[in-house]
């Protein structure tokens, strides 16, 4: 009685008499669909590997991966700590290096034993080492630490001379067993040392001290180069993001780079321009770049007065950290018009915080900022007085595709359909073939109606799809092609709210009786 996956015998050529039991997948793929809160930060830290995307989705994970918030241009940290603040908690933290970078290095007094910080960076110089005697008799200790993680403790090492050094070195390199690994802060290099050990506590500020490799960033720098090994923003590629942040760059050089980017990977740039801008300048400055697309969304460059609690100064910072973390935070049907912002003390507009100046953005300058397709943090928003995105456009001219909405929905059903649709190549082309493949996108986009994420404003359903033979002619199936053709009606979002309201002593007013029961209220 043999037992087969369906499809790997020839149901048809059987000689011998049996039971032959066939286990058939189910035939209804089903699609569950991508994040949309995963946001790709790329940008200098003090601490932490260069080059290789690190998962973190709080400000405890960020400082242990790549230490402190730096108050400095082109500081990841301070992205990852704005987004923070509107809910944002998944994120690809990639750092970059102007080239300059180096590794904190201590040599034990008397000794040639050497340690160098496991990365490059400033952090590095504040580790400390503590070299003492162990649990054991005849055994030493050393203890590792940097402020804000806890300590690295490799206990009881024995021997004498060279062997002693050694084993030391081995122990910090490999671990010492199950519970204690390899040392995450430091490489150890006994150096030949046959020294005899004694007690000592020091620091690496004493030794050689590690630079971050952010002295001479510029937005180049972290959008990189898209050759093995990838730096910058095209080490985010396959990552999964949704939203792109490179931390401050201001260059309307590199614009159309991260919007190709981008449109590639399926992501929602958030550029910003430089510091006090005017909009003059702005408008003329995304022509002359030649910006116009629905991959970014282009912040005017009106930048934000932030608490920074961990240097304990307000810092004028990028809008890009607060945009991109309020996206994140919000289903991709939505826009972030209208949403309220947290952590926005001020902006250059509206002046210095604690002075008396108290200005806004008139309905002329709006409108000249959102036709060019920039979008701008401003305060009041249409619902009250707080800070929020004030048009919630990407950077495209066409009002058919230049709302958040668009962009985030239409990269979300992509990636989902990317993600899973590739299980039919390779099947054989029939009738249940089309079925299976039109049922598993309808089932999907049924999904999404029933969740709010598509809808219409008359009932009807908003989407359609065909694979049949009506788009799959046997010319073209013959050659091994499959079509299927979706239709998606996504929700228009309410920009402009017109309230109409007559009033005035000769006015005739029409009423009309609610639906329900008897006595109901009249309109």
């Amino acid at each position: 009685m043999p037992i087969v996956q369906q499809g790997s015998i020839n149901t048809t050529s059987l000689v011998v008499p049996d039971l032959y039991v066939q286990i058939v997948p189910p035939q209804n793929l089903l699609l569950n669909g991508v994040p949309t809160n995963v946001v790709g930060v790329v940008g200098t830290a003090s601490w932490g590997p260069i080059g290789q995307p690190v998962i973190v989705a709080t400000m405890s994970d960020y400082a242990s991966n790549f230490g402190p918030v730096i108050a400095r241009k082109y500081d990841m940290g301070t992205i990852v700590a704005t987004a923070v603040q509107q809910g944002a908690a998944n994120f690809r933290c990639l750092r970059v290096s102007d080239g300059t970078d180096t590794s904190a290095t201590l040599t034990l007094p008397g000794t040639s034993f050497t340690l160098v910080a496991l990365y490059t960076g400033s952090l590095g110089n504040q580790i400390t080492v503590s070299l003492g005697t162990g649990s054991k008799a005849g055994t030493w200790r050393i203890t590792l630490a940097l402020p804000g993680l806890h300590p690295e403790v490799f206990d009881n090492i024995a021997g004498s001379g060279t062997v002693f050094w050694t084993n030391l070195a081995a122990a910090i390199n490999t671990g010492t067993g199950l519970q204690r690994g390899p040392s995450q802060l430091v490489v150890a290099t006994a150096g030949g040392t046959s020294a005899t050990p004694t007690a000592v506590t020091i620091s690496f500020a004493s030794g050689t001290q590690g630079t971050d490799g952010a002295s001479s960033a510029t937005a180049a720098t972290l959008v990189g180069t898209d050759v093995i090994p990838r730096r910058g923003m095209y080490a985010l590629r396959g990552q999964g993001c949704s939203i792109g942040v490179l931390a401050d760059t201001d260059d309307p050089s590199q614009w159309t780079t991260q919007a190709g980017f981008g449109l590639q990977e399926g992501l929602y740039m958030i550029l910003t321009g430089p510091a006090s801008d005017s909009i003059t300048n702005a408008v003329t400055t995304k022509q002359t770049a030649g910006l116009d697309t629905y991959a970014c969304k282009l912040m005017f460059g009106d930048w934000i007065w932030w608490n920074d609690q961990v240097n304990a100064t307000q810092r004028l910072v990028s809008p890009q950290g607060f945009v991109a973390g309020r996206l994140a935070n919000l289903s991709p049907e939505q826009s972030s018009l209208n949403k309220p912002l947290y952590g926005v003390v001020g902006s250059q507009k509206s002046g210095t915080p604690g002075s008396s100046q108290a200005t806004s953005y008139s309905s002329a300058e709006l409108g000249v900022l959102l036709a060019a397709g920039i979008d701008v943090i401003a305060n009041p928003q249409p619902a009250g007085n707080f800070w929020g995105v004030r048009g919630g456009h990407n950077s495209s001219s066409n009002a058919a595709t230049n709302g958040d909405n668009y962009t985030r929905l239409t990269n979300y059903i992509a990636a989902t359909l990317a993600s899973g649709m590739g299980q039919y190549v390779g099947q054989v082309i029939n009738q249940s073939l089309f079925r299976r493949i039109r049922s598993t996108q309808l089932s999907f986009l049924q999904a999404m109606l029933s969740q709010g994420l598509l809808g219409s404003t008359n009932g009807a359903l908003p989407f359609s799809v065909i694979c049949d033979i009506s788009n799959n002619p046997s010319s073209r199936t013959g050659l091994g092609y499959v079509q299927s053709d979706a239709q998606i009606q996504y929700q228009a979002i309410n920009e402009k709210f017109i309230v109409n309201m007559e009033g005035g002593q000769t006015v005739q007013v029409q009423r009309q009786t609610l639906p329900g029961a008897p006595g109901s209220l009249t309109a």
